[in-house]
């Protein structure tokens, strides 16, 4: 197996990604360079692998090589729950090879995620289990009822499916808990240091407090929608400034995530955190049923955003690859390294005027957008399918509406 910088004299390819400038900053691998793909993994990268050794050449002059996305906040249990959508449809235009669906699923219907969603998957298909046994059938509530939120059944179902249960979920706001105060965040507290998987924990609107949440994450923990502008749970203090306790916690190890999502990403609150120098550890979607009608709409235009904000091209697609990775807890994912699985996604710059909004309908003008062309899992590209029709209960909030007839895409 050739390694980064060299070509295997006589190798024959299935395939060879040709002349594009691959981008995989986790793994230090940067420049206008081919890659070679044999049996689902990536064989070389080297500036002139042999092309008349491959059965397949994709020309992807001016265009970035990147390993395919991960995204670390989505709802794909389509079919069963309120939010989920179906992923391969979505990943075959967008370049998100792997998907962590977070707390779709809870005890009770974690086997039919299994069997339904992650078995018949092209993508890369993960989870993170709902501490309540209902997980997220309707739009919430599902903490607050605390009999659901069965910890020894839920850690048997953990034990049999670690091979794709990466970690426990926790929505701890008032709408989820509904009057059980911060019980349901420390039953799943002790469920995370039971498995010992990390936990996942959405924050929104008071109650519990943001300091009673605070008090129960851990180093390797993930705080998501960080990025958010409304609420009591918004990490900006009374004095405009990112939260002392949130960036201890942060040195220590928290990992910040944005999780756009419809209500849970906002330009101020981003700049004010960008300018202390505060960037988040990941850059998810929170796509499902609602987020995917605009306007956070797919990875791409969320990561256009962060390129809007300042962040370099490498820091925006290392926040997409490997550091979501290294979240998970799976390293050999995220890269493209020789060796690893060719997951790998193409995309575009294109350079114009465009329009990008918050999930308060807060505009920016940005000049620059990625666009993806091509998404591969295991060497083979994704064909790009219909996507279902929306269900019926999925009605974008009245001030989010008007994004539907607006060219943000």
């Amino acid at each position: 197996m050739a390694t980064h910088g060299e070509a295997a004299n006589g190798t024959r390819y299935d395939t060879i990604i040709a002349g594009g400038d691959v981008l995989d900053p986790g793994a230090g691998i940067g420049g206008r360079l081919d890659v070679g793909i044999t049996d689902g993994r990536v064989a070389a990268i080297a500036p002139h692998l042999d092309r008349s050794m491959a059965r397949t050449v994709f020309d992807a002059t001016g265009q970035y090589v990147t390993p395919g996305l991960i995204d670390l906040h989505t709802h794909i249990y389509w079919g069963v729950t309120y939010w989920g959508i179906e992923a391969d449809p979505v990943a075959a235009r967008s370049g998100v090879t792997t998907w962590l669906d977070v707390g779709s699923a809870g005890a009770y219907s974690f086997p039919g995620f299994r069997r339904y969603i992650a078995e018949p998957n092209r993508v890369r298909t993960f989870a993170l289990l709902n501490l309540s046994a209902i997980g997220l059938i309707a739009p919430t509530f599902e903490l607050a009822t605390l009999e659901y939120c069965n910890v020894p059944l839920a850690v048997s179902i953990i034990e049999e499916n670690r091979d794709i249960i990466l970690g426990i979920k926790a929505r701890i706001d008032a709408s989820t808990t509904r009057g059980v105060g911060i019980r349901p965040l420390e039953m799943a507290r002790e469920l995370a240091d039971t498995v010992g998987l990390p936990l996942m924990v959405h924050i929104g609107t008071s109650p519990p407090t943001l300091d009673e949440i605070l008090a129960l994450l851990r180093p390797g923990d993930i705080l998501t929608h960080c990025f958010r502008t409304q609420g009591e749970h918004r990490i900006i203090g009374a004095n405009g400034r990112v939260r002392e306790d949130v960036i201890a916690l942060h040195e220590a190890g928290l990992i910040l995530d944005i999780g756009h999502g419809t209500g849970s990403f906002g330009f101020d609150t981003a700049e004010i955190a960008l300018a202390e120098g505060i960037l988040p550890d990941v850059i998810s979607s929170d796509i499902h049923q609602l987020a995917v009608q605009g306007p956070m709409f797919d990875m791409p235009t969320t990561l256009s955003k962060f390129l809007h904000l300042g962040m370099s091209l490498p820091d925006v697609i290392e926040r997409a690859t490997s550091r979501p990775a290294a979240a998970m807890r799976r390293p050999d994912l995220g890269t493209i390294k020789p060796g690893s699985a060719a997951d790998i996604a193409l995309f575009r710059v294109e350079e114009g005027e465009y329009t990008f909004y918050d999930t308060q309908m807060v505009a920016r003008q940005g000049t620059r957008r990625l666009v993806n062309t091509l998404t591969m899992v295991d060497g083979v590209p994704l064909p790009r399918i219909p996507e279902r029709k929306r269900m019926v209960w999925a009605n974008l909030p009245a001030h989010q509406q008007p994004i539907t007839s607006m060219h943000t895409k």
